[in-house]
């Protein structure tokens, strides 16, 4: 993906850095200045500007900016594409002078909107000729129909300089960004989506094939497959660290269940406390995965305690650690709702630590029922080791061979 960098960014940061008043934060913000403006033609944009501007956000979150972070997450979705340029000019009136009546950006617009109704205006005219009786709902229904077939609008090769819209593409576009989205990793979906229906043979291929979906759902658990093997092999990883589990579990959110939407990428919710993995539950509410280690684990999963095995004292420090982060969001859950878009409100904690070979004098399952049992005392965390995590998983994919 291409990485915007230009003179409206360098005018927005500049915006930015008038807001901010901590030192760390403004140092961050010239650090992102001076990288924009080492490129030797134009502004220099790539990997390490997105980089440098989480580099700001995180420093502006640590100092208790929000403000700064809410301007910082504008840059990087402008800078990543996910706020068009008009738009990000108009929020921060970055070329209009005071005096200036109409913007170039409204006039254009408004002309544009202006065709648009005219456009479909005629649309409803020709439908109606030919459907003399129809309702008010049914010729809303064929416009709406036509707009979304629109997007997806060819250049005539018999009539250069004409265009055309094929009817039903939408349908079939929409069918393959669902099956992109959920089941296939692509950079843009949707993009993906077009650049296959935008020919008509392919379009008809696709549109005759019933057994698409199967082949692509091969290919989305042949990954998942690759992915669990990758972290297995990290979790049996005797000088594996905190960080490296984070790096392979990082991007692979069904491992946790189907439950969890996405993956947030705002780690640093609360001051003075950073997640490890920020999930979202596909009601919108936030659930962190708090990791330990796993096979380096320096002390023991469970202990004999009047007959029975419980958990040690490594493992409720742990379930504590998750149980504080708890108490903060539900503190700063109005701030983290309004800036961040996050729900903390039923937010819940998932806690991995250890591996049944760090203890290998004790029965797998009666340290998996020990942790079974403390699990069913509390209402909002969960810990369970490593090895059941990565069991649960590969057993969810069992149904595809």
């Amino acid at each position: 993906m291409d990485v915007r960098s230009d003179f409206a960014l360098k005018l927005q940061l500049k915006h930015v850095a008038e807001e901010a008043i901590d030192q760390k934060v403004r140092n961050a913000l010239a650090s992102v200045v001076k990288h924009m403006n080492s490129g030797r033609s134009r502004y220099r944009g790539g990997q390490a500007l997105v980089t440098l501007l989480k580099d700001v956000r995180s420093t502006a979150a640590a100092a208790d900016e929000w403000q700064v972070v809410r301007l910082i997450q504008d840059s990087l979705d402008y800078a990543e594409g996910r706020i068009l340029r008009p738009d990000f000019e108009e929020r921060y009136r970055l070329f209009q002078r005071s005096a200036e009546p109409l913007s170039s950006h409204q006039d254009y617009l408004a002309r544009t909107l202006s065709g648009s109704l005219a456009f479909f205006s005629q649309l409803g005219t020709q439908y109606l000729s030919q459907h003399p009786n129809a309702s008010s709902s049914e010729v809303l229904n064929h416009v709406e129909s036509v707009a979304r077939d629109a997007r997806y609008l060819q250049q005539s090769q018999e009539q250069p300089g004409r265009y055309r819209i094929l009817r039903g593409t939408a349908e079939v576009a929409a069918w393959l960004e669902q099956v992109f989205r959920q089941r296939v990793d692509v950079e843009d979906p949707e993009d993906a989506a077009r650049r296959i229906v935008m020919t008509p043979e392919s379009l008809a291929i696709l549109a005759a094939d019933r057994e698409g979906q199967i082949l692509l759902q091969a290919t989305e658990v042949q990954r998942r497959r690759r992915g669990l093997k990758a972290l297995r092999m990290t979790v049996e990883d005797p000088e594996a660290s905190e960080r490296d589990l984070q790096r392979a579990l990082v991007g692979q959110h069904w491992i946790f269940g189907g439950q969890f939407a996405s993956q947030a990428i705002q780690r640093r919710l609360v001051p003075g406390d950073e997640v490890d993995i920020p999930l979202i539950r596909g009601d919108g509410a936030l659930h962190i995965i708090e990791l330990k280690c796993s096979m380096s684990l320096r002390g023991s999963l469970v202990k004999r305690h009047r007959g029975c095995w419980v958990p040690t004292a490594e493992v409720h420090d742990a379930v504590s650690q998750a149980v504080n982060y708890l108490v903060g969001l539900d503190e700063h859950r109005l701030r983290i709702r309004d800036e961040l878009g996050i729900e903390t409100r039923r937010a819940s904690a998932l806690v991995l630590i250890g591996h049944p070979s760090v203890q290998p004098d004790v029965a797998e399952e009666d340290i998996n029922e020990a942790l079974r049992t403390l699990n069913t005392h509390m209402s909002r965390v969960e810990a369970v080791t490593y090895k059941e995590l990565v069991d649960n998983a590969e057993r969810s994919l069992g149904g595809w061979q």
